[in-house]
């Protein structure tokens, strides 16, 4: 069975103090973390959905948050493209 989010966010909170993190780690921002990392490396944003159990991405795109250096890199795959078109 999947423990609730209570203890789950107990056990996070376990962890934060072990690792020393400065910050209040609930299952919400361990989502959130997960789905940051997963577009970051390149994941699907519906794979993405479907792993987080959303029937709509729009939701997923709250969760998911595009950092600048992936923003970076695909505006230099485009960029490639059409400095080399085929």
């Amino acid at each position: 069975p999947v423990p609730s989010n209570s203890k789950m966010n107990a056990y996070l909170k376990e962890l934060a103090g072990i690792c020393n993190i400065d910050k209040t780690l609930t299952t919400h921002v361990a989502r959130h973390t997960f789905a940051c990392l997963a577009v970051e490396y390149g994941m699907p944003i519906d794979v993405l959905a479907k792993i987080l159990g959303h029937t709509n991405t729009n939701m997923t795109r709250h969760y998911a948050k595009f950092s600048e250096g992936l923003i970076g890199r695909e505006m230099q795959k485009i960029g490639n493209i059409f400095a080399n078109p085929a």
